[in-house]
């Protein structure tokens, strides 16, 4: 598709039935709409959906869809083997407490008989019992189409703002990126690759990158939010040169240019390094930097001071070097590359937010862009927001929930605080704090955790660190609901009362992150499941009925509101309320609290219209570029980017409000500091283990049930270099134990000759739907599981950032009447003595 002309000119509109959103074929009802790869995925892209008898048959790509041309990754092609699972949840179940793990004893209900057990449960234990709603806490997944909807539920329906990812410290996962980028530059950068244009790669302005760093991702793998990797894959078509700064080598690195296969959690050195080279060559956009960046002598200055964080050498490559295990001649020829070229872009990856120097890797590398002029410019990093200013996310949940409730959230501050620590700023993340809720399911402190609510999430089973002391703690609620579509190994372990979740392509639906805005529409039904949006509606009726009767009374009216306001705070007439600000004598400035969209339309435009007119609307903010000097980031309408001086802040002083030191220094976790220092150490856990990486067939935990998956991806792979097997004596296909002083699990051995002999690649999310469901199998859902190796309780500054992918392990053969770690952890007390709350 390097020609994006010739493409279109190949497309038979007519075919395609180009105008129309649903019609008749060959005895299918062919709808064109959007979709995540249900239910998970962080993109939802165009497709033609064909349903027959109730059933969805096949999914194909729609070329008439700009967004992604017809292209789909497998696991979208592959929905109605998903949707159709014949063992998906169909209807409500209940069971008792003391029947936990236990799947057989689960007995169907109706969902009003699932509503009086949870309004009951909630009125007599905790209401009619003076305890607060703080002490309900609710747990999401990644899934971004449950980005806003499952904080809303726990604000506006459970009351409480105790919303988050149980046992994820760190906030490890894309929040970090966000709020690394949101300090320095007010906005979010991703790669131009003529995204925001609804001509797309014909758009006049927009030019290919000269060179594109593809850093610590797999951008055709992963498909992060709001990106699609094969947007990057045409740029490269048109001449795009690559970077590559992964220690693995992928895709990219095969076709770089320059490959620094750096160690695991190193990042932030190689991006000091390139601005060391950048700033002392002088290779900087001097008009942008003079013009648009605060604080770039201080910068300058600091990158070349001796320090005891930099070996007394200043962040020079040599410095880099040395840590990192990259060649020096190879860091300075690759940021030379990157700054000398006229359009440079960066795509960064989930490496960003797994270490704990994590915010300041992010700072520096929004230096980067900074300083080589490599903002907001055709083919550069593209500042974006959500379309059209719909907004809804962690804030609804503070929003909507409980005033007594919300001012009791568990924080980082509140973690501090408990651990006899001096709080050195006050909270700036909107979900609660992942090891705060730790800290109170383990302790009942700062204040009893008697309720959970799980939507979305295979909890101990993806992300959870530490699972052996995970599941001890969630087991701790007396009362547990799991809203799902299939029967996961946390369904099976915990739910008291599960609920059947719609898939995408069953739900109404609308996707904002970031362009263009989309609409799904359901085509299909499966049994009794109900949508994240419906059980909104469904429990909010009858929980919070007075704002739920008057404002969201039915689906209609929720999608509705979603469209017209974002779920902003209005008047008793309806008209828009939001607090904007302060004005100078301290009084609440109200501004209107629609959306982009609604003003747009005059207030008239529905879900439906959307439907019907391709499903698709582009914002024309996302279309622009030079924003900064149109005034098109500032409140104010002044020319600027968001931030306190309306300039790109190269050393952040938000960072410091934050309580985060404001200058970027590197610092290693507990492990790696110790695998880098002690060669004791490193004789007994000589691997760091790099954890995470993303396959095609599965999204986190995700898919295993689907045949078709599995037949590409048949178990768990542990990747070790060709040097690792030889010592080893370890063949293709062999299990292999992995283990450290936390846990062990076992993978099966696939070499990798490209791997650096001292590193080992683990997957996650591990489990076999095809097993026995009952305790202590629970699928196999701790044997593979490499968070068996992980732990809670070190975070980065603000507790931003854990290590999760520079963990380290030893490694030996798996043998006949090894004890299985399910065994191991549920009837046999753990790997070890879990150490005392706020410990690792």
């Amino acid at each position: 598709m390097a020609d994006y002309q010739e493409f279109l000119d190949t497309i038979d509109r007519a075919a395609y039935h180009e105008g129309e959103w649903q019609w008749e074929e060959d005895g299918y009802t062919v709808t064109r709409t959007y979709n995540y790869s249900a239910p998970g995925c962080h993109d939802s892209c165009g497709i033609l959906a064909y349903t027959k008898d109730n059933k969805l048959v096949k999914v194909e790509g729609d070329p008439l869809d700009p967004c992604t041309n017809g292209k789909l990754c497998m696991r979208c092609l592959n929905l109605p083997e998903a949707t159709n699972y014949p063992d998906r949840l169909k209807y409500p179940m209940k069971r008792k407490r003391e029947d936990r793990g236990n799947v057989d004893a689960f007995e169907r209900i109706s969902w009003d008989e699932a509503l009086d057990i949870i309004e009951d449960w909630i009125k007599t234990n905790i209401d009619e019992a003076g305890l607060g709603r703080e002490s309900i806490m609710v747990n999401h997944g990644t899934g971004r189409n449950i980005n806003y909807q499952v904080p809303f539920l726990g604000g506006a329906c459970l009351r409480t703002s105790n919303v988050g990812a149980i046992g994820f410290s760190g906030y490890s996962c894309y929040l970090p990126r966000v709020c690394g980028t949101a300090a320095p530059m007010g906005d979010f950068p991703i790669v131009d690759a003529s995204m925001g244009h609804p001509d797309r790669y014909n758009n006049p302005e927009w030019v290919h990158p000269d060179v594109l760093v593809v850093w610590g991702c797999e951008p055709l793998r992963s498909n992060a939010d709001g990106y699609i990797g094969h947007w990057l894959v045409q740029c490269v078509q048109m001449g795009t040169k690559i970077i590559s700064i992964d220690p693995i080598l992928t895709w990219w690195g095969a076709r770089a240019t320059h490959w620094l296969d750096l160690r695991p959690g190193t990042d932030l050195c190689i991006a000091l390094a390139w601005l060391y080279v950048i700033t002392q060559e002088d290779l900087i956009d001097h008009e942008f930097v003079d013009c648009w960046c605060a604080y770039y002598d201080e910068l300058k200055t600091y990158l070349a001071t001796p320090s005891e964080n930099n070996d007394g050498l200043g962040y020079t490559p040599e410095w880099a070097s040395r840590v990192t295990g990259v060649d020096e001649e190879t860091i300075v020829a690759s940021a030379r590359m990157y700054a000398n070229a006229p359009r440079g872009a960066i795509q960064w990856g989930l490496p960003f937010d797994t270490q704990v120097d994590s915010m300041h890797a992010c700072l520096a590398v929004s230096d980067l862009m900074a300083v080589c002029g490599n903002i907001d410019r055709p083919g550069t990093n593209l500042l974006v927001r959500n379309a059209f200013e719909i907004n809804p996310g962690y804030a609804t949940a503070s929003m909507y929930a409980d005033p007594e409730a919300a001012a009791k959230k568990c924080t980082y501050k509140t973690l501090q605080q408990l651990q006899g620590k001096e709080p050195k700023a006050e909270p700036f993340i909107g979900m609660a704090d992942c090891d705060a809720m730790c800290y109170a399911m383990e302790t009942q402190q700062p204040y009893p955790m008697k309720m959970l609510w799980v939507q979305g999430s295979n909890t101990y089973t993806c992300n959870g660190l530490d699972t052996a002391r995970i599941y001890r703690n969630i087991m701790n609620f007396e009362f547990i609901v799991v809203a799902d579509p299939y029967m996961t190994p946390t369904a099976a372990a915990f739910a008291d009362i599960l609920l059947p979740l719609k898939m995408s392509i069953e739900r109404d639906s609308m996707r904002v992150w970031w362009q263009p805005l989309r609409a799904m529409k359901a085509v299909t039904t499966f049994g009794e499941c109900k949508s994240d949006e419906e059980i909104i509606v469904w429990l909010g009726n009858r929980l919070n009925p007075e704002l739920f009767n008057k404002r969201w009374p039915d689906i209609d009216h929720f999608i509705q509101d979603y469209l017209d306001t974002g779920f902003n705070l209005i008047n008793e007439d309806g008209s828009g309320l939001k607090t904007a600000g302060r004005n100078k004598a301290g009084a609440d400035v109200v501004a209107d609290a629609h959306t982009e969209f609604y003003r747009k339309h005059g207030g008239t435009g529905t879900f439906m219209d959307l439907v019907q007119q391709g499903g698709y609307e582009y914002d024309e903010f996302n279309d622009e570029y030079e924003k900064y000097a149109k005034g098109m980031l500032r409140s104010d309408g002044t020319p600027g980017f968001a931030t306190p001086s309306g300039r790109i802040e190269l050393i952040s002083p938000t960072f410091q409000a934050w309580g985060i030191d404001p200058w970027p220094k590197h610092y290693e976790s507990v492990a790696q500091s110790m695998w880098t220092t002690d060669e004791e150490y490193r004789k007994e856990y000589p691997f760091t283990i790099i954890n995470g990486n993303r396959s095609y067939e599965f999204f986190h935990s995700e898919n295993r049930q689907q045949k078709t998956m599995r037949e590409f991806h048949p178990v768990p792979y542990v990747q070790v270099s060709k040097q690792t097997a030889e010592e080893y004596g370890l063949a293709e296909g062999e299990w292999i134990w992995i283990e450290n002083h936390v846990g062990r699990c076992k993978q099966c051995v696939k070499i990798n000759p490209a791997l650096q002999p001292h590193y080992i690649v683990a997957e996650h999310g591990w489990w076999f739907p095809e097993g026995d469901g009952n305790a202590p199998s629970l699928f196999g859902s701790f044997d593979c599981n490499i968070n068996n190796l992980t732990y809670s309780f070190e975070t980065g500054e603000g507790g931003i950032g854990a290590p999760y992918k520079s963990i380290v392990g030893r490694i030996y053969k798996v043998k006949d009447g090894d004890t299985l770690p399910s065994v191991q952890i549920l009837e046999k007390g753990g790997f070890r003595e879990i150490p005392p709350c706020g410990v690792s």
